[in-house]
């Protein structure tokens, strides 16, 4: 979930930040050059962001505006052992269950003691999973028994250890839905906002920003929007009782929203007052060199804001259940000196965390993992949206080298994605219309950094998010409502999970994601070295260009040549040409060396390396990608 009005700052911050950090023997770099280090020891990580109530719904009636009982939904019991094993199988390490935690929803629970929730604040029929009415339980969408539905995704939670993944599930600590409720707080823990004073707009250790004297008012609907598609429901009567009215999850101040705010949910505070004073501590300078458990130590006697408190406590409720990690949304909206406090306390129970961070803004990468102590942030506006438009038609290859230069410092640091819920689908017409297309750009992501790489559940089929199903818009693939994943609902094939109704299309293209992130999880080089020599080969090669992209990867036991053509049409055959100063890294000899292909293995060349200098014949099919490694 984000901001478009956050979003739209970045390209002046990208432009800003990518001179300031070209320096990596500045100190303030040490403790991630010491992380690199060690990475150098570990694999790549691929993360498998699976929608879990859409994963395993095989009712294809896709109804806009259906109910549970009409469209379906999937449940964590549909998780089987061989589901999660053929998901293993595909290259996977970790596994990010999307939608887990309770939120608000249109389907009566009432049965089970559980409110029911208006369709004033809750967008689609299925709700928003980033509008979350109780932490400290899960979505009763997802259980068979909904008494249980803990006990069913701590048994996920096992089954997924045992499969051999790690499990990640969503915490959105910049909002909460507007009718927060826990049923299930743990003894000593209290609900958002239980302990404000409303009668006035902030104190520091209020939960929530108020208007006081002032009632909430739904937004106006435009453009013919209605709550559940206009159906008659009880509670659609455009009101929703909050008084006094609180401050929405975007950050708009005003006791009647538009429709286009977030709406559905209310801005946590964390001790900043409206004018932007800190009423905590800051860290002291330098202090971002230090590693968590300096940073751990800094707060371990300090008074923090109450919303600290809850949210660090929530992520220590999970963390004990089994749950290795975190994806946290919208983590930029968030004081940085929270994000010390919260994964500093997170590392000291699981020092193997996976801290995964929402974070748009370039100009606030570094403090968010430096200071913050993240894992991994969204390389999003950077290599994702270059990605984008190269694939597209009308971007050109030779912008990505500067944008691995500019990161060089935090590579590591920049996870890699070509879809998740807010993007596009790559098959869809308004991306690619192709998920061929989607092809090199995926060797790409996966390949070019020692970064974790993250695949979205039918992205691997190429998943086109066809169906309009109410709330979402096609071309995404629906978070909002209930429905089914037709490419998913075909492998999934009655849940023998093996692909049994999937087109020849879709099986060869998952064949491909599987060779690819197996290989990348497999690899030493890939957590090795990198160097660019795209941009050497665009002066010194002919026939090479900007639709074209090849880099070179190495550690002391293997070494790669990568190359992707991302045209649709064209082959390409080219002396490809590596600088001296690379061959001298690699310690090549005057010789010839073969080259084989890892992908596929059916395409063999020869590096010819004499005086110092050296090439390699390569002819490259359309949308074709070579990791070619360099035989001993």
């Amino acid at each position: 979930m984000r901001s478009k009005s956050i979003i739209t700052l970045i390209l002046i911050a990208t432009i800003a930040f990518s001179c300031k950090n070209e320096n990596n023997s500045d100190p303030v770099n040490s403790e991630l050059k010491t992380n690199s280090v060690k990475q150098k020891m570990k694999k790549k990580e691929v993360v498998y962001q699976v929608f879990t109530r859409l994963f395993g719904n095989t009712n294809t009636t896709n109804k806009p505006w259906g109910t549970l009982e009409e469209n379906g939904v999937g449940k964590f019991n549909d998780f089987t052992d061989k589901a999660l094993a053929e998901i293993k199988d595909l290259g996977i390490t970790h596994i990010w269950y999307t939608g887990v935690p309770h939120h608000d929803l249109i389907t009566d629970y009432t049965k089970y003691g559980i409110s029911n929730d208006d369709p004033d604040i809750v967008k689609g029929r299925a709700g928003s999973p980033y509008a979350v009415k109780d932490y400290y339980n899960v979505n009763p969408d997802l259980a068979e028994n909904v008494e249980n539905r803990l006990q069913e995704f701590e048994a996920l939670i096992e089954r997924s250890h045992k499969a051999g993944l790690k499990v990640l599930i969503d915490i959105v600590p910049n909002h909460v839905a507007r009718n927060y409720q826990s049923l299930t707080n743990p003894e000593g823990t209290t609900d958002f906002g239980a302990e404000d004073d409303k009668t006035v707009t902030y104190a520091a250790n209020n939960n929530f920003y108020y208007n006081p004297g002032e009632v909430f008012e739904v937004p106006d609907w435009k453009n013919g929007y209605q709550p559940l598609g206009g159906e008659n429901h009880p509670l659609a009567d455009g009101k929703f009782e909050e008084i006094p009215a609180k401050w929405t999850g975007n950050g708009s101040r005003a006791s009647k929203p538009d429709m286009n705010d977030w709406y559905e949910t209310v801005k946590v505070n964390y001790g900043v007052s409206p004018d932007g004073k800190k009423d905590f501590d800051e860290l002291p300078e330098g202090f971002d060199n230090e590693d968590y458990k300096k940073h751990y130590e800094f707060w371990k006697d300090k008074t923090v804001p109450s919303s600290w408190v809850k949210f660090k406590n929530i992520a220590l409720y999970w963390t004990e259940k089994g749950v290795d990690g975190f994806r946290f949304d919208m983590a930029e909206m968030v004081p940085v000196e929270f994000w010390s406090y919260m994964n500093s306390n997170i590392k000291m129970k699981n020092t193997d965390a996976f801290l995964l961070a929402e974070v748009y803004n370039p100009s606030l990468y570094r403090d968010y993992i430096k200071k913050g102590k993240m894992d991994y942030l969204y390389d999003k506006v950077q290599l994702y949206d270059t990605l984008k438009h190269v694939i597209q038609g009308h971007g050109s290859t030779y912008n990505i080298p500067p944008i691995q230069e500019d990161l060089k410092d935090i590579e590591h640091h920049m996870l890699h994605f070509l879809e998740n819920h807010d993007e596009q689908r790559i098959a869809s017409p308004d991306f690619a219309g192709n998920a061929q297309k989607g092809k090199p750009a995926m060797v790409v992501s996966a390949t070019s950094t020692t970064a974790p790489t993250m695949v979205y559940f039918g992205q691997e089929f190429g998943e086109k998010a066809e169906e309009d199903l109410g709330f979402g818009d096609p071309t995404r693939t629906s978070i909002f409502d209930y429905g089914s994943v037709p490419s998913v609902v075909r492998w999934v094939n009655n849940k023998q999970f093996d692909g049994g109704q999937s087109t020849a299309e879709e099986l060869a293209l998952r064949d491909f994601y599987k060779r690819l992130l197996n290989f990348t999880i497999n690899s030493s080089a890939l957590m090795g070295n990198y160097q660019d020599i795209h941009l050497y080969n665009q002066q010194n090669t002919e026939w090479y260009n900007d639709k074209v992209l090849s880099f070179v990867r190495w550690s002391d036991d293997e070494q790669l040549i990568i190359v992707s053509n991302f045209n649709a049409d064209n082959t390409y055959g080219f002396e490809l040409q590596l600088p001296e100063d690379l061959v001298k890294k690699l310690g090549l000899s005057d010789g010839e060396y073969e080259v084989k292909d890892e992908l596929y293995g059916n395409y063999t060349s020869v590096l010819k390396v004499e005086d110092g200098k050296a090439e390699v014949r390569v002819d490259i099919k359309p949308l074709e990608s070579f990791i070619l490694k360099i035989q001993e």
